[in-house]
């Protein structure tokens, strides 16, 4: 197993602002006669000093807020491999950088003139020690193509060929965010693509990378779908299926960074719903109501905490629909190009 992250905690402190020392004027210059009587010296008034602001903390570099001010890097886009394709478009497995990491994931360019929209792919969770190349979101990388769409399906940092992780990230999900933020600063370096329309799609946990994608990087892509979302509350997620599935890691988590209770504030700031008033990209949400893994109050959750953050968000609820989408998805997915059509104005 992979070793676990040391945090270490840092402090911003802000220097005390300094006013002039008071100044002592005499009626007379140098060059004046003397005079029978001296001059009285007058002292000015000390001007009024400002107080000092209080030090600001550093945020801690396990939250959201870690993420805002950082300068995600992304590019030096490579092709490892053909994996063929078809009539409508190419596909490579492809590795670009995260930071310092190399991250691998799949490439697929409509055939015809381009620059072409593009869409990053966020996939799903799959255990990270069976994940293959491109796994996850094979019926979407293959219609968004046929659409005229570039998709970048992102891997993730500790999947398939990417470079390895550490175990808190697989919890926190914070280093896929900048997975996704650098996949699509690498899409504006290709001349295939339009560097201006660029959009993104998240599928289950992807939903919730998007969203930590959204507030970390308000600036990042346009217009973004999420399918089938996890909940944009850090906890939700945390007991839905870190408690039972991983006792022992959940234990130990809440040991390291405190309870819900002990802590809340660590908490919050893990839940991207905290920031949505940073969310600027237009949200398209499509959720079954009879998601059995997925609850659909947790999409309602989230639709009604970006309408009150004065977000452009919608929610979309199939009635009849599950978690995977096995009657409607065409449907779906032809809501989903609409939508990044006339956003992206593509």
């Amino acid at each position: 197993m992979r070793s676990a992250l040391v945090a270490t905690a840092t402090a911003l402190v802000l220097a005390a602002c300094t006013g002039a020392e008071p100044g002592v004027r005499t009626g007379s210059s140098p060059s004046a006669a003397p005079s029978a009587a001296p001059t009285v010296a007058t002292r000015t008034p000390a001007p009024t000093r400002t107080p000092a602001p209080a030090p600001a903390a550093a945020p801690d570099p396990h939250s959201l807020p870690a993420l805002f001010d950082e300068d995600v890097v992304g590019g030096e886009l490579e092709r490892v491999r053909d994996l063929g394709g078809t009539d409508a478009y190419s596909r490579h497995e492809v590795t670009y950088r995260s930071g310092d990491l190399r991250i691998s994931g799949q490439l697929l360019v409509p055939t015809g003139d381009g620059p072409h929209p593009a869409v990053v792919l966020n996939h799903g969770y799959i255990d990270p020690a069976v994940y293959v190349n491109g796994q996850g979101m094979p019926r979407e990388q293959d219609y968004l193509a046929r659409e005229g769409f570039a998709v970048l399906h992102v891997d993730y940092r500790g999947h398939a060929s990417s470079d390895d992780t550490d175990d808190l990230d697989l919890e926190l999900r914070l280093g896929y965010a900048r997975d996704t933020i650098a996949a699509v600063k690498t899409l504006r370096t290709l001349d295939e693509v339009d560097p201006e329309r660029i959009g993104m799609l998240g599928r289950s946990m992807g939903g919730g990378v998007t969203m930590n994608a959204l507030v970390a990087d308000p600036d990042i892509v346009e217009a973004a779908v999420i399918h089938s979302s996890v909940s944009s509350r850090f906890v939700d997620n945390f007991r839905r299926w870190t408690e039972p599935g991983r006792p022992e890691e959940a234990a130990a988590f809440e040991e390291r960074f405190g309870t819900i209770k002990e802590s809340p504030e660590f908490w919050r700031g893990l839940s991207p719903r905290t920031y949505f008033d940073r969310v600027d990209a237009s949200l398209l949400m499509v959720h079954g109501a009879l998601d059995e893994s997925c609850p659909v109050g947790w999409a309602r959750g989230t639709a009604n905490a970006l309408e009150a953050a004065g977000t452009d968000a919608e929610l979309v609820v199939y009635d009849t629909e599950g978690h995977t989408f096995a009657g409607q998805w065409q449907d779906k997915m032809k809501r989903t190009v609409d939508f990044l059509r006339a956003e992206l104005d593509a």
